[in-house]
């Protein structure tokens, strides 16, 4: 099975070296590191360059990091795709091994595993665990959702049931994998491990306005679905958040 990883970058010169590297390091060989960039105007670019892994480097104006991602997505040649941001890394260098090894033993459509953020100026720090659990049916209406940046998933489901919505703001990826899995029932295995390290600050979370436009996005998912959520399900998305600061 060949892995296609899908990053999007914009001004991450501080960042994207992590990002690099943790692809580089993986045991795994057949990995197709995919760069798509908004035209950083740092020294980004620079720096994927002095990367020979990187198989395609793509530096053009889009509109915004879905755009990005889905460029990516077309562009991939493998047979699993994954998307890893440019300020996240690989927590190990077998996590590509581990998740291709599960979707040859189970068959599965996409494969998801646990998250840790981490403080994004030191990042042995962990803030938050994100442990993601089994996927149990109807899950998303008690406000679960796996992890996106762990989350590998066959190239045939993003032919079949599409790409990333751009009109959803930070809340495409939620809607991406409500639709998946939620609505047209994809198979998923779980890997109970630590996949993926995430520098907090994402920007659906940053303060009491964005969160309450993120809300207003995750509605909007579940409405161009034509899915009803309980009227409880998106209060208790974020607040199932409260149980990842919790030392693990």
């Amino acid at each position: 099975m060949k892995v296609s990883i899908i990053t999007a970058t914009y001004n991450s010169s501080s960042t994207v070296a992590n990002t690099l590297d943790s692809v580089r390091d993986q045991e795994f060989a057949d990995i197709e590191h995919i760069i798509v960039d908004g035209l950083s105007r740092d020294n980004t670019m620079e720096i994927v360059r002095a990367y020979p892994h990187v198989a395609t480097v793509v530096s053009e104006k889009d509109g915004g990091i879905y755009d990005a991602m889905n460029k990516g997505i077309s562009m991939a040649k493998g047979d699993i795709i994954g998307i890893l941001n440019s300020d996240d890394f690989y927590a190990d260098k077998n996590v590509i091994s581990r998740v291709v090894n599960t979707f040859i033993e189970t068959g599965c459509d996409a494969v998801y595993g646990d998250l840790v953020y981490v403080d994004k100026d030191d990042i042995e720090k962990v803030i938050r665990y994100w442990k993601a659990g089994l996927y149990r049916a109807d899950a998303f209406k008690w406000g679960w959702m796996p992890p996106h940046p762990t989350m590998f998933v066959s190239r045939k489901i993003y032919e079949k049931f599409g790409l990333f919505n751009l009109d959803l703001a930070t809340a495409a990826d939620y809607e991406l994998m409500l639709r998946f899995i939620h609505k047209n029932g994809i198979s998923l295995s779980y890997i109970p491990d630590l996949l993926v390290r995430m520098r907090a600050g994402g920007a659906s979370n940053t303060n009491l306005a964005s969160r309450i436009k993120a809300n207003r996005s995750d509605r909007a998912a579940w409405a161009i679905n034509g899915l009803q959520p309980f009227w409880f399900t998106l209060y208790l998305k974020p607040l199932r958040k409260l149980s990842q600061y919790i030392k693990k």
